[in-house]
């Protein structure tokens, strides 16, 4: 078993690594990534980033170089650039964090026996390996009571300073009142979002350039050794998440959190006159999906916090603050769905937004559920067991739901050509959805009248199911009724 592991390094461990050459490595890569990516449309751009991580990298750990693994490791990243070069999109990504993950670990990690160890050594690169980053700087100073005070504070800062751009982002009442208060140009350049970009950019960055792998027998034996060399110091250590953190943490949420909260109360659920620069669907819809992404981070840091066994569990104190947090954030969930209900009057339904309405509430459920876990002192094997069983059931009944028909009626039924309001039904959008929306699509035509052009395009898709089903091995339950619709509908119109 391979680990990633993050000791708490000190000063003099750093420097003999060549401490002092990787920070410029990393600012230069992230100073690269602002000018690729900030405010950017990506393309070749992922290329020219992926070799100017992978060459940093080398010349950062060059004197551990595995040389025989050079070669490998370079045809591997080159054929994983070769999609993205072609087009830039979800695929040509995941190849090109697939082949950079296995690339630096044959050139600069220990043989791994087995896919096991491959996939958790990139589990650790990708997933644990980020938040080195802020260890690694708190280490370096050797200063244990500075070391304690910083630790303990950082999180809650930092995770306070996230949460509070998200909130921005999704509340222009809140990005209207930042702005009064900084309403200079001088610092337009240097935004919440850009150092944010740069904190992330650098957290990325880091683990590909100090790079730390160890096996399990070596992890064991180094802790051991730890252990043993700073028994006289533990008393002016402290857990990057121990009791102290996670308090400031949970206090500082609920804060923030209360002022979303608040507003959402006062001017979503309770209507209240917002002031006249701001439109009541600007306010409804810009948070929907902000906040789905704040309670997700919300969740993640409870899961962490709260782990079985941990310092914090059993505390009198934060368990209550850990209730009110997740319970503010069901709260977001609900004014999150809504904000997107609010939207789809006015803008009528797809795809997207009814998958997005179904993850919310699978978020809201799944805050519930951390709830339970904690409160019925649960394993985090339990909780991940409740969620499958919740996606499975989720995904079961969605399987039995014409989502297709009801975005097609919804659309008509709430079109301005039907209720008089709201936006004209998207008679294009309605044939791309395919024969399931053949019902709507008459009676659309009908409310336009008799348009030769769209009637020629509805008995396209009116041949196209009946091709469909011409043979009994294509019959579907679903497909039936429809057909028996489009008879009775026929039928109807001749009779009239």
């Amino acid at each position: 078993m391979v680990e990633f592991s993050t000791p708490m390094p000190n000063a003099g461990s750093l420097q003999n690594d060549t401490f002092a050459v990787k920070p410029a490595i990393v600012l230069a890569l992230a100073a690269l990534a602002d000018w690729l990516f900030y405010a950017q449309r990506i393309g070749i751009s992922a290329v020219v980033f992926a070799v100017a991580l992978a060459c940093g990298a080398l010349l950062a750990n060059f004197a551990r170089l595995n040389k025989t693994q050079l070669l490998l490791a370079g045809v591997l990243v080159l054929a994983a650039l070769v999609p993205a070069i072609e087009e830039f999109n979800a695929a040509s990504f995941f190849f090109i964090v697939l082949a950079l993950g296995i690339g630096l670990s044959l050139t600069t990690g220990p043989k791994l026996t087995g896919a096991g160890e491959q996939a958790a050594a990139l589990c650790n690169l990708y997933l644990i390996g980020p938040f080195r980053l802020f260890r690694d700087a708190i280490g370096a100073f050797n200063l244990p009571a500075l070391t304690a005070g910083f630790t303990t504070w950082f999180i809650p800062v930092v995770l306070t300073g996230i949460f509070g751009f998200l909130f921005v982002s999704a509340n222009p009442l809140l990005e209207k009142w930042i702005g009064l208060m900084n309403p200079g140009s001088a610092t337009s350049f240097i935004g919440a979002g850009r150092v944010l970009f740069w904190v992330l950019a650098l957290s990325i960055v880091w683990p590909f350039i100090h790079v730390r792998w160890r096996r399990r027998s070596e992890v064991t034996a180094d802790l051991a050794a730890a252990e043993t060399e700073t028994q006289d110091a533990q008393s002016q250590t402290v857990d990057f998440l121990g009791v102290a953190t996670i308090l400031r943490s949970l206090i500082l949420f609920n804060l923030l959190f209360a002022v979303q909260t608040a507003l959402d109360v006062f001017f979503l659920w309770g209507n209240a006159t917002l002031p006249a620069d701001i439109s009541y669907a600007a306010y409804a819809h810009r948070g929907a999906y902000p906040l789905i992404l704040t309670a997700l981070l919300a969740a993640g840091f409870v899961l962490v916090a709260m782990r079985p066994g941990g310092p914090a569990e059993q505390s009198k104190i934060i368990r209550p603050l850990v209730y009110l947090w997740v319970a503010q954030n069901v709260l977001l969930v609900a004014s999150s769905i809504l904000r997107l209900d609010l939207y789809v009057q006015i803008y009528l339904l797809t795809w997207w937004r009814i998958a997005a309405l179904i993850w919310m509430l699978l978020v809201a459920f799944g805050l519930l559920l951390i709830v339970a876990r904690i409160r019925l002192n649960r394993s985090n094997e339990w909780l991940i067991r409740a969620n499958l069983v919740t996606l499975t059931a989720t995904l079961y009944v969605c399987s039995l739901v014409n989502f297709t028909a009801i975005i097609a009626d919804y659309n008509v039924d709430h079109s301005r050509e039907v209720s008089g309001k709201g936006f004209t039904v998207d008679i294009n959008y309605l044939f791309q959805l395919g024969p399931q929306a053949l019902p709507a699509i008459n009676r659309a035509i009908a409310l336009r009248g008799s348009d030769p052009n769209l009637v020629s395009r509805r008995d396209c898709l009116v041949e196209q199911h009946r091709s469909d089903l011409a043979s009994w091995r294509a019959w579907g339950f679903r497909s039936w009724r429809l057909q028996r619709t489009l008879e009775a509908q026929q039928k109807r119109s001749t009779v009239s």
